[in-house]
């Protein structure tokens, strides 16, 4: 298997990564994280829905699509504590996953352009396809963990809040994208985890071998011998006496 093939396993794994900080960054945006239902008993006026997102707030007829007022200003003055965790922990996580997005492509790129006979003065950096894709699996697992948990929170303090002031807020589809994202970033690391742990084992197409020495020059040497015996190129003359009656 040449070591200019750019493999299945890694490629999946930063279209998956790809995948996973888009919806992460989908979610981070999106103005529905909760909904909070104003009701009213005047027969004369609507009902009233508050969509809360991370940096703003729009507030809309039951039924509606169009905001009645778009408040720019709410990622200064937010009041629910989940949001404002949200608000921190899903750009770091982004930020790190876009870290171990670059170092998964600096390995792809390693892998497909250099050449089958590794450099000795190279192998001894750290700077090498299978670091890049180690450090990139835990970086994904790290940013998978700082995106899951205050996602998650976010659901439990709704409850709360219901709790709190009655049974008027909801989660919306902004915590199941931000939950998805972050499972994506968990499935990503463990591609990578396992392409790491176990190419060395399996002669697949799907992994690429890893050295556990460094590689000498008599490892990558072809052998140049034909396993058919050749005769000697030097003939001797052996002289016939014939006798005669």
């Amino acid at each position: 298997m040449g070591c200019q093939e750019v493999h299945a396993m890694t490629l999946l794994a930063f279209v998956c990564g790809t995948a996973s900080i888009s919806g992460l960054f989908a979610a981070t945006l999106l103005p529905q994280w909760r909904q909070m239902r104003l009701y009213t008993f005047n027969r004369n006026e609507k009902n009233l829905t508050v969509s809360i997102g991370l940096w703003v707030k729009c507030t809309r007829e039951e039924w509606s699509r169009d905001c009645l007022f778009y408040d720019m200003g709410w990622y200064a003055s937010v009041d629910q504590l989940d949001i404002r965790v949200l608000q921190l922990a899903l750009p770091f996580s982004i930020l790190t996953a876009g870290s171990a997005l670059i170092l998964c492509l600096t390995g792809i790129c390693n892998t497909t352009f250099t050449s089958t006979v590794p450099n000795l003065k190279m192998v001894k950096c750290l700077i090498n396809s299978s670091g890049c894709h180690l450090v990139a699996g835990l970086l994904y697992l790290l940013a998978g963990i700082i995106s899951l948990t205050p996602s998650i929170w976010s659901i439990f303090y709704t409850n709360v809040l219901n709790r709190k002031y009655g049974s008027l807020f909801t989660y919306d589809i902004a915590v199941f994208v931000a939950i998805g994202s972050s499972g994506g970033m968990f499935l990503t690391a463990l591609l990578l985890f396992l392409w790491y742990c176990a190419c060395k084992n399996l002669p697949s197409p799907f992994w690429q071998p890893l050295y556990s020495h460094v590689p000498s020059m008599h490892s990558y040497v072809a052998p140049s011998y034909s396993t058919r015996s050749r005769m000697s190129a030097i003939e001797i003359d052996i002289p016939v006496v014939t006798h005669t009656a």
